[in-house]
């Protein structure tokens, strides 16, 4: 089976403070033998200084963190260009989404912002969304 499942911000947030339906998603894909990831530029979002780090480290140890490459940078302001969109306010979703494009098979990207990700993945079927 291929494929992924990709966390946006508040995924990961809400996997750091062991959200029970993040919790859920993650049991499945491992159950399935899927790759959890999310993007080096997720983190930018995520830490805080009230974000417990042991629990960051500790969720960060279980994911694969793709970093944001030229190619992949290309890829996501060619997203935004599709979409009529500018970076300044969709530049890390649209990295988000090019790592999940970077994926084979059908990706699942657990977000907070499932319309902006629809905008931006809009002519890409095999990847869907869910609300977190």
């Amino acid at each position: 089976m291929s494929g992924a499942l990709i966390l946006d911000s508040e995924g990961l947030a809400k996997a750091v403070q062991r959200d029970r339906e993040v919790h859920e998603w993650l049991t499945a894909a491992r159950d399935a033998d899927l790759p959890v990831i999310t993007s080096a530029a997720v983190l930018v979002e995520v830490v805080h200084p009230q974000i417990n780090d042991a629990a960051l480290k500790w969720t960060l140890s279980r994911l694969r963190v793709e970093p944001v490459t030229q190619a992949l940078a290309r890829s996501a302001a060619t997203l935004l260009r599709a979409a009529g969109l500018h970076g300044h306010k969709y530049a890390i979703d649209a990295m988000l989404c090019a790592t999940a494009l970077a994926h084979p098979g059908r990706v699942t990207i657990l977000t907070s912002d499932v319309e902006d990700i629809a905008m931006l993945t809009t002519d890409h079927a095999r990847i869907a969304t869910e609300k977190v």
